[in-house]
Order: C-alpha cells, then structure tokens, then sequence
C-alpha cells in the first residue's frame, strides 16, 4: 500500500500503458513482491501535488480499509517548497496517522526527504528538510515504524537520476529507490535498472540555454500553479485505489 504525493505516484518514470501514465518505483517494488508471493496484492493512492493534509486526508482511510501488511508513505516535499510552512504543526497530524497505520498492523515505511543542498535553487530548502527529517526520525522511533532514509542515499547526487524537470527522480532513479526499499524490506528479488547514457558535459552557454529551457518549461509553470492555487494533480485519481496484480 503505497500513500503520498508524485514521487510515490512515479512522475519521472514514464509509462503510457500504466493509468496516470507513469510506472515509479511503487509499482518496482511491488512486481517483485508479487513475483515472491503470488497472493500479494497492491495498491497505490498517491497523487501528484498532495501536500501533507490532503494525503492524509483522502488515503489514510481507504488504505486502513484495505487492511495492508505493508504501508509506504511520504508526503511533505510539496510543504517545504511553499512560502510559508509550519512543520512541526503539520508533523502533529503525520504523527498521529503514522500511529494509525502501525496500530493496524502493518509494517509502516517512512521517508526522509532529499538532500538537495547541491541545487542552486532547491538547496535553500535544505534546513527545513533537515527539521523535517529529524521530526519524522522521531516519530518512526515512537511508533515502531521502519525508516527509508533517502537524505543518505548519495548516489542521487548524480544528476542522472533525476527526470528533466530536476524536480522527480528518472527512470534509473525510480528503479535505484525501489532497489534502496527492497533493501529496506530485506528482500531477495531486485529491480532491474535500466541502461543510461554518460552525463554529457556543457559548456557554459550550453548549460545557460538549459537553465533558460528549464525555467519557461518546467520552473515557470510551477510557480504558476502555486499563484493560481493549481496542483499538478487536479482531475487525477489514484493510480491503483484498489488490490491488483501488475
């Protein structure tokens, strides 16, 4: 049971078969659980744009009712990015949903946030996913629950992981994570990363004409959205609200 925002949905991670268009590190893990137990189920409620409330609003309940043995959640990012954000408010509600989905049973999955603090623009929300991290370390610690620390996963660093909007982890970067997650679950089976070209090296106008691309293309649109109180997930439904076999 997959819970949170577009990085558990799979955005970055194309696939025009799947719904909502994208495949993500989720769906990785779960193939090969299923691959191991032919019985197990998955379900995925993620939505791209969800901040916190909303995630916990709209997929705690039709998760518990799933009645899952397995719980992943992560929501937050979408928080930190905003203006203005109270996080240790925010985290007094991620608690006590965390409590919920541990009391039910389930082994509960939690993740820390990225360490973008070698991005020129995302870099200065590095303090407040710091606090974020220290204060989701503390719940898991209080609950039981099992952490996924991708603040420590260095190899993200690496600018091939991440899709061309710097924003969402790529394809490798969603098959690396479902590889850190099935680690995590100690699990025999791994996914398979896909193949990637070397990480071509700009000139400084080349790198400038990128940064202009990515500004009216990705960037600008983002922050349009967030004037006009828009998400990326607006008319989008869950990917799998219900138990499937891929």
């Amino acid at each position: 049971m997959a819970l949170g925002d577009s990085f558990t949905e799979g955005v970055g991670d194309p696939d025009p078969a799947r719904p909502n268009g994208v495949r993500g590190w989720a769906d990785r893990v779960a193939e090969q659980l299923q691959r191991a137990d032919p019985h197990a189920g998955y379900a995925n409620l993620a939505i791209r744009g969800r901040k916190v409330r909303a995630i916990l609003a709209e997929q705690v309940e039709p998760a518990l009712a799933l009645r899952p043995t397995i719980v992943t959640l992560y929501a937050g990012a979408n928080d930190i990015l905003r203006p203005k954000v109270d996080i240790d408010g925010l985290l007094v509600q991620y608690d006590e949903a965390v409590a919920r989905l541990v009391d039910s049973g389930a082994k509960v999955l939690l993740f820390t946030g990225f360490d973008a603090g070698s991005s020129k623009v995302f870099g200065a929300m590095r303090g407040r996913t710091a606090i974020y991290n220290e204060q989701v370390r503390w719940i898991a610690d209080r609950h039981g629950a099992t952490i996924v620390d991708y603040w420590r996963f260095h190899e993200f660093q690496d600018w091939r992981m991440w899709d061309v909007d710097r924003m969402h982890m790529s394809s490798l970067g969603h098959a690396t994570m479902a590889n850190r997650v099935l680690g995590v679950l100690e699990h025999e089976g791994v996914a398979e990363v896909p193949d990637v070209p070397p990480l071509p090296v700009l000139s400084r106008v080349e790198q400038a004409r990128a940064n202009a691309l990515w500004v009216r293309e990705f960037a600008g649109p983002w922050v349009m959205r967030r004037l006009t109180g828009r998400s990326s997930g607006d008319g989008l439904s869950p990917k799998y609200p219900e138990l499937v076999r891929l």
